[in-house]
């Protein structure tokens, strides 16, 4: 991690507001009180702060960690990849400026990205459990961050762990899978959430889940400029949206109909056909053949 070499050690404090604030409600984890890094090779979290300890892990040098308590006997208390221990004050650097960049990952669901450090500013987008994100910042016992898709904001340090690689279950795969969660859920005409949903309400909620805002319209997802547009069903990747336009149905917009691709020539949408709801279609022959326009990776 680049952002230690050459900083002088300098702790983070949370001011007394700040910690009223992180301090109420129940959390997830603990928030931080800074950020560090290892200065050695084969570095030991342990259990306890003792060399006598059992050892969690070891962390190669440069591993980015969030500190839970600042030095106290020599060693500090941490947090990394969803483990709390203690490592030795000889092998950790502190960040002085709150400026850096780690791999994260999300720790719980429903969990919002905020435009400031505050529990009070703009909800810009909600993620789900091990959703990647890169960390570039800490301040006030907040991360700064940048979702998998694009979207940078704040998230509170327990929502987060600090890992050495992007978090599992991300990706297209990832996606497909929170999207499978929602089928049989029943299509209502304006609705954005596992109550009810239309086409673009399921593709504009499951997105979301990844830190990608999307317009609730197939048309503006579709012309949102977010993502590369994929014009062929043979080269489209599971997480794919998927987009079609039936004139009778379009009112003159550009779609009239969102998905998303699931793979082997199959997607998942919300239809308002027959029962309606959450099903998975074939778009290789038949009606959405005829009908589609093309597909967007936001990959």
């Amino acid at each position: 991690m680049r952002f230690f070499a050459g900083k002088a050690s300098k702790f983070l404090v949370l001011s007394a507001a700040a910690a009223l604030l992180l301090t109420a409600g129940a959390f997830a984890a603990e928030q931080a009180v800074g950020v560090g890094a290892t200065t050695g090779s084969s570095v030991r979290l342990r259990a306890e702060a003792s060399t006598s300890s059992s050892i969690l892990t070891t962390l190669d040098k440069g591993t980015a960690m969030a500190i839970l308590s600042p030095a106290a006997d020599g060693w500090y208390r941490v947090a990394f990849n969803g483990s709390t221990g203690f490592i030795s004050a000889d092998y950790v650097v502190e960040d002085q400026d709150g400026v850096f960049e780690a791999n994260g990952r999300v720790n719980s669901d429903g969990v919002n990205v905020r435009a400031a450090a505050t529990t009070d500013s703009e909800v810009l987008a909600s993620v789900s459990t091990n959703a990647p994100v890169t960390v570039t910042g800490f301040a006030d016992g907040w991360f700064a961050v940048t979702c998998q898709y694009g979207t940078e904001g704040y998230i509170r340090s327990d929502f987060v762990d600090l890992t050495n690689a992007a978090g599992t279950g991300s990706g297209g795969s990832g996606l497909v899978s929170s999207a499978m969660q929602h089928l049989g859920t029943r299509y209502v005409y304006g609705g954005a959430s596992p109550s009810g949903f239309d086409c673009s309400g399921f593709t504009m909620y499951i997105y979301n889940q990844y830190g990608v805002s999307l317009p609730h319209t197939a048309s503006g997802q579709w012309q949102s400029g977010k993502g590369a547009k994929i014009w062929s069903v043979g080269e489209l990747q599971p997480g794919d949206l998927v987009f079609f336009n039936d004139p009778s149905r379009n009112a003159g917009k550009a779609c009239s109909h969102a998905g998303i691709y699931i793979g082997g020539g199959e997607f998942i949408h919300a239809s308002s056909a027959n029962s309606g709801g959450v099903v998975i279609s074939n778009l290789t022959s038949g009606y959405y053949n005829t009908y589609f326009v093309g597909g967007l990776r936001i990959l």
